[in-house]
């Protein structure tokens, strides 16, 4: 009997008449959400040369790499929270392997790039397991840049919400929450709030977050906490995926700290509304890649239940893998 030919592997780069087979191979994968999506992707196309690649077996596509060319580095993707390949059930692990050599070689023929920089999907974001690419990272040398920690919520068994003010039911049936409150005037307070408390501004401008929330109002979700006057107090912009639910943005007034708005908020949407999700991920609690960690962020967001899960960046030397 003759052993079976193995399959041939090539990476080509994504063009937009692929749209359509890129988005399918998004909801076949394992690992893939909303963020992979090209309505998500290409919003940004203004801030990011986009350079994608589409894996073919035997020229059948078959898994995506979101990427783009930044000076001499090849990325998986800046403009996104997290990146990497996307993969069907089908592709194994001594496939990653080969997926991994299609693409060092796509880079090294077609581009200028030195470095792969690589962002694997969290796990709590796999619909089934999907970490052959971290085994591939290891097999080609490639160390960590970054280990940025986020902290998630099981919400099949979240851990008790302790160590804050109770509210009262009287304080209780002083506040309201409220889906899909005014966009805009959320958008004040948490640009108010971000500027008067570290200086910077949203990743998104409020134009950007109307026009993805207007191609996916199932995934971009805002939730608003107001007073029985309906005077807004605070709210959170919430990316749902199928596993998880993910706080893009959050704030409130100063009266809506006082009344502690947001944990009446939080407590209502990880107990209430999402019982068929797995997760609730608060997000980073680091700056510097890393290297400094906000502890009264995080120390908030553990006393809400959150623990941790890294979010990791990947660096692959290809000059050195030359020499």
């Amino acid at each position: 009997m003759r052993d079976q030919q193995p399959h041939r592997l090539t990476a080509i780069r994504y063009t937009p008449e692929m749209a359509g087979v890129w988005d399918r191979l998004v909801d076949e994968s394992r690992n893939g959400t909303f963020l992979h999506k090209r309505g998500y992707m290409d919003y940004h196309a203004d801030r990011f040369t986009d350079h994608s690649l589409i894996i073919c077996r035997d020229g059948e596509p078959i898994a995506l790499l979101p990427a783009h060319i930044k000076d001499e580095d090849f990325c998986s993707h800046n403009g996104l929270t997290y990146g990497g390949l996307l993969l069907p059930d089908s592709v194994t692990a001594e496939e990653v392997l080969g997926i991994f050599s299609a693409i060092k070689e796509y880079i090294r023929s077609n581009t200028q790039a030195t470095r792969f920089i690589y962002k694997p999907t969290p796990h709590i974001y796999h619909s089934y397991p999907c970490e052959e690419d971290l085994y591939a990272l290891f097999r080609n040398n490639a160390t960590v840049a970054e280990r940025k920690i986020s902290s998630a919520i099981p919400l099949k068994a979240p851990l008790p919400i302790g160590g804050r003010r109770k509210l009262t039911d009287a304080m209780k049936s002083r506040l309201r929450i409220v889906e899909d409150g005014d966009l805009n005037l959320f958008w004040e307070i948490l640009q108010s709030r971000l500027q008067s408390k570290y200086g910077v501004n949203p990743v998104h401008s409020i134009n950007e977050i109307e026009l993805l929330k207007s191609r996916f109002p199932q995934n971009i979700r805002l939730f608003c906490i107001t007073g029985n006057d309906g005077t807004l107090l605070g709210g959170t912009l919430l990316f749902v995926t199928d596993k998880v639910v993910h706080m893009q943005y959050s704030a409130t007034t100063d009266e809506g700290r006082r009344t502690s708005a947001l944990d009446y908020l939080y407590e209502h949407i990880i107990n209430d509304c999402f019982a068929d999700k797995d997760y609730f991920d608060f997000g980073i609690s680091v700056e510097d890649g890393g290297r400094y960690l906000n502890n009264g962020l995080i120390a908030y967001k553990e006393r809400l239940g959150g623990r941790a899960v890294v979010y990791d960046t990947y660096i692959m030397d290809l000059k050195q893998e030359e020499e």
